[in-house]
């Protein structure tokens, strides 16, 4: 049986609502004896609650198989004095970081989202500070460095521009915690205790974004609804 990665956003559901046949596909993958990790770049909302979420909407997981980038970030930056530019729902997940308004080891930025906290967040006198902190000698970091994500109004501009940005001010190179670092995935793999070459990823796509990128997908299915069918093909 294979392990598999699910994305969340846009594979399962799409501005919080369920994609048609979603939850059903993961009742069958876990029936087929799949193992599942749900992965996901959400910035915005705990695991606590997202699980949460997730379980209203129908899906059947524990708190334990949805893994986070703030939970990455938290353990990359263990112990750290950390400037964090982040909503503050994912605070909880920092775990031991040590959050601090200057004199920062670090800086860390968060993703946008849908809600007027974006524009508190990422305000230019945040983004000032943040730039200031990195002149002193802080490190750069972020949860991802997504340039867009889908909602039900299409796609929205996501938090990949102000972390260009401060790269850009501070001659810095961001170490991404998120998706796609190799260390977010390979948390996942080990927590399923699976191969790499062994493991399954479903993510979202559009026509262009698959023209454009060097990855050659296995697949593209209209929908996850289709991975159980193609899955039992396959193997």
């Amino acid at each position: 049986m294979a392990a598999i990665l699910l994305d969340i956003d846009g594979v399962l559901h799409v501005s919080g609502q369920p994609i048609r046949g979603a939850t059903q596909a993961v009742t069958q993958l876990r029936e087929n004896g799949h193992r599942l990790r749900f992965v996901t770049n959400n910035t915005t909302r705990s695991r606590r609650s997202l699980a949460d979420e997730l379980r209203g909407l129908g899906f059947e997981l524990d708190d334990e198989e949805l893994q986070t980038t703030a939970l990455a970030a938290a353990r990359a930056l263990d112990g750290r004095r950390v400037l964090a530019l982040t909503m503050a729902a994912v605070l909880e997940d920092l775990g031991s970081v040590e959050l601090v308004g200057e004199d920062a080891e670090a800086v860390l930025i968060g993703g946008a989202d849908e809600t007027e906290e974006t524009n508190r967040v990422f305000s230019y006198m945040n983004l000032a500070r943040a730039f200031a902190e990195l002149e002193g000698g802080a490190d750069l970091y972020c949860l991802h460095r997504n340039r867009w994500w889908q909602t039900s109004r299409g796609p929205l501009l996501d938090s990949g521009c102000f972390v260009a940005g401060l790269e850009y001010a501070s001659s810095l190179e961001a170490t991404v915690v998120g998706k796609p670092s190799s260390a977010y995935f390979a948390a996942a793999v080990e927590a399923l205790d699976a191969e790499p070459e062994l493991t399954w990823m479903v993510g979202k796509f559009r026509p262009d974004e698959v023209e454009r990128t060097t990855i050659t997908p296995d697949v593209v299915l209209s929908s996850v609804a289709d991975l159980p069918r193609w899955l039992e093909e396959m193997l």
